[in-house]
Order: structure tokens, then C-alpha cells, then sequence
């Protein structure tokens, strides 16, 4: 993004001269996250949550490669290993808990961030390319967390494996064979350990790849603020450094109370019990889950009890990955002029009173027993999820009249703006 009025950087010394002139890194960071790169100056709370995100990945690659050092990848001493880092290592313990515990808060404040990118309609136009990689980044998320929770080697860690893996093999023709070669045998061993591990290790460093193409994208148009109207001038903006950095280290500050009292007070809170038994592939457990983040996905995974021209289970693995991969398309599905969900009377009906209870309810149903009253009502909500998406949004774009926006982001913060062009209050393209 570039202003005429964003602050230049300027070396101090001669020493930060001769790095600017042979590695400009500090003039980098002084564009990309300093007073040099100029921000809207209505952002709220909702705008910390990508740089919680970006804390909570680090603090998982740091964790994780401590832990990594004393974790041994063979199903016959995987569980023990787990043990000696909890029992025997310095700070073992600390560190377990911490990326358990960071791994599920990486999520809260990723889904928090997603579902503000969906009610300020964050992926659209010039930020499609922002939102696409971000979903991107999720899956990634997605099959990093599915394959650290199989390395504990706990009951739960076992079966999980044994039933995630299995939904290839619904895969018409050559569904088995893939699943077999994941595993590198017929069922989760030191083959499929050896390969989760590995893979493990290496996927944060490609989200972290990742991550950094999703700012640099988001450096080229900027940033999005609550009214979605764009910036106009230099009173919209201030500079990042201080005053979002301040914010960002409020909230940053406030996470962090809440993921320590965790760490230190419920560490096995957002853990299930059945994983600090050692697997036992002759002892399946009454109730097999995935981590609780899953649990909207697994849900829709299992809404299919029929087969309808192809097995149920395969119906369950399309729609799973397609609740996922319809969020490639929203771009083009939501045709709306207007962004920000605060001037879209009827999207945020059935954003507030639609989308996100259907959510909730997909999250009950995903970690509730596969009977009923549970499986008939998470087929109604994945049912419901699709519509809005593919039906409800594409319908409320088209025929919804939106509410005036403001003239600029200095209208929406000080309620009058001397440069206007128009009437204060008055209609202007978002």
C-alpha cells in the first residue's frame, strides 16, 4: 500500500545507513508493521486477532521444537516419550501444556478472524487474493492439528487415525490403495507415526510461508475497517507504530491471562480423557472424537446416514471438505457493493441469527454420541450452512437495499468530515 502521506524512513546513524543501504531490513519492518505504514483509524478489536494468530503460531513452531528434541516417533515408546517430557524433562511439562493449549486458542482467535473477515466481507474486491490465502492457510492448520494429535499416542490419537485415514477409503477405485499408502500399512503404525511426525514438523513452516504471502497481499490494498469504506485521505489513517502496536499488545496481553490461567490451572481441559490411556488398537473407546475445533466438520461428516448414487461416507468426506472450499468462491458469491455487515440490514439477520447458531449447533452435534436427536439435527444445520452460503448470500446481495454509508473513515469516527465531497451521511460506493 502506498500513500503520499506515510512516514519515510530515515537512518539515524551510520550504522543503520550502511544497513539500509546493504540489507534494508529495518526499513522493511519500519513499512510493514511501523509508522511507516499507515492503517485506518477506526479498526477495532476485531482487527487484533490476525496478529494473535500470528503470536500463537510461533509460540507452536518454538514449543514445537522443543518438544520435537525429546519425542521419539515409534509406537512402541511414543506414549512413554510423552510421559518423560511431562515428568523428567526441565520444563516439560510447561512446554507440553503450552503447545496443547496454544494449539486450541490458535484456533479461537483464527475462527474469531475468519468470521469477522465474513461479516465485514473481508474477501472482497481488492482483497480477494488476502482472503483466498488465508483460507489456504486454514487448511493447512487443519492437517497440522490432525497429525500433532496422533503423536501422543493415546487412544484417542489411535483411532482418530484409524477413522480420518478411513475416509479415503470411500474413495471409488482407488480410495484403499491411498489410504494404505498414507498409513504405510493397513492400519496406524510406526509407518503412519514416522510420516505424521514429519509431517508435523514441517507444515508450520509452510503456513508460516504462507502467512507471509497473506501480508504481503494484504500490504498491497491495506487494510479493511468496520465501515468498509475505503481510505480517502490522510486524516483516515494513522501510523501502526504506536498506536496499533499499543493495541495489538493490549489485546495480546489479555490472550495471554486467559491462555496462562489455562496452562497453569486446566491444562487438560480442552483435551479428552481417552488420550492419556495408551492406544490399544484391540480397545476401541465408546465415543471417538477429534479435537474439539473439528467438531463442525465432523459433524457434516457425519449428517450422511444414506447412500444416494454413492456411499454415504463418501457424501460425508465431499461435504466436509466442500464447507471448507466453498469459502474459496464467496468473492463471486456475494455480489454486494457494500462490505461492512453494519450497513447490510438483512445479511446481518441471517449472519447473527442464521449462520453463526447453525455453527454452534454443527459444534454440539460434532462432539455429541452419532444418535439421535444429534445426527437429525446436524443434517438440518449442514443443510442450512450449505443454503446460506451457495443460496441465502448470493439472493441477500442481489435484492437487499443497504443502509448510507458514511463519506469517509474521518465521517464514521468524528460524525463530520470539512473535506467531504457530499453530504454528510449520504450514500458513497464501498
Amino acid at each position: 500500500m502506498s500513500f503520499p502521506w506515510a512516514r519515510q524512513y530515515e537512518p539515524t546513524n551510520g550504522f543503520m545507513k550502511f544497513m539500509d543501504e546493504k540489507l534494508p531490513l529495518p526499513r522493511f519492518v519500519y513499512n510493514a508493521v511501523g509508522a511507516g505504514y499507515p492503517v485506518p483509524r477506526n479498526l477495532s478489536y476485531f482487527w487484533n486477532f490476525g496478529v494473535l494468530a500470528g503470536f500463537f503460531l510461533m509460540l507452536q513452531i518454538v514449543t514445537g521444537i522443543v518438544l520435537a528434541m525429546h519425542y521419539a516417533a515409534n509406537a512402541e515408546v511414543a506414549f512413554a516419550t510423552t510421559e518423560h517430557i511431562m515428568r523428567d524433562v526441565n520444563w516439560g511439562w510447561l512446554m507440553r501444556y503450552s503447545h496443547a493449549n496454544g494449539a486450541s486458542f490458535f484456533f479461537i482467535v483464527v475462527y474469531i478472524h475468519i468470521f469477522r473477515g465474513l461479516f465485514y466481507s473481508s474477501y472482497k474486491a481488492p482483497r480477494e487474493m488476502i482472503w483466498l490465502l488465508g483460507v489456504v492457510i486454514f487448511l493447512l492448520m487443519m492437517a497440522t492439528a490432525f497429525m500433532g494429535y496422533v503423536l501422543p499416542w493415546g487412544q484417542m490419537s489411535f483411532w482418530g487415525a484409524k477413522v480420518i485415514t478411513g475416509l479415503f477409503g470411500a474413495i471409488p477405485l482407488v480410495g484403499e490403495p491411498l489410504q494404505v499408502w498414507l498409513l504405510g500399512g493397513f492400519a496406524p503404525d510406526n509407518a503412519a507415526l514416522n510420516r505424521f511426525f514429519s509431517l508435523h514438523f514441517l507444515l508450520p513452516f509452510v503456513i508460516l510461508g504462507v502467512v507471509i504471502l497473506h501480508i504481503w497481499a494484504l500490504h498491497i490494498p491495506g487494510s479493511s475497517n468496520p465501515t468498509g469504506v475505503e481510505i480517502k485521505k490522510e486524516s483516515d489513517t494513522l501510523p501502526f507504530h504506536p498506536y496499533y502496536t499499543a493495541k495489538d499488545g493490549f489485546g495480546l496481553g489479555v490472550i495471554l491471562i486467559i491462555f496462562m490461567s489455562f496452562v497453569f490451572f486446566v491444562p487438560n481441559m480442552l483435551g479428552h480423557p481417552d488420550n492419556y490411556i495408551e492406544a490399544n488398537p484391540l480397545a476401541t473407546p465408546a465415543h471417538i472424537v477429534p479435537e474439539w475445533y473439528f467438531y463442525p466438520f465432523y459433524a457434516i461428516l457425519r449428517a450422511f446416514t444414506f447412500d444416494f448414487i454413492l456411499s454415504a461416507k463418501l457424501w460425508g468426506v465431499i461435504a466436509m471438505f466442500a464447507s471448507i472450499l466453498v469459502w474459496f468462491f464467496l468473492p463471486w458469491l456475494d455480489k454486494s457493493p457494500v462490505r461492512s455487515g453494519h450497513y447490510r440490514p438483512l445479511f446481518r439477520k441471517f449472519f447473527w441469527f442464521g449462520l453463526i447458531p447453525t455453527m454452534v449447533v454443527l459444534f454440539i452435534c460434532g462432539g455429541a454420541p452419532a444418535e439421535e436427536p444429534y445426527v437429525m439435527i446436524s443434517q438440518i444445520a449442514t443443510a442450512y450452512y450449505f443454503m446460506h452460503f451457495l443460496v441465502i448470500l448470493p439472493i441477500i446481495s442481489s435484492i437487499e437495499k443497504p443502509q448510507p454509508l458514511p463519506y469517509s473513515i474521518t465521517e464514521s469516527v468524528l460524525g463530520t468530515d470539512d473535506d467531504a465531497k457530499m453530504p454528510a451521511g449520504s450514500a458513497a460506493t464501498a
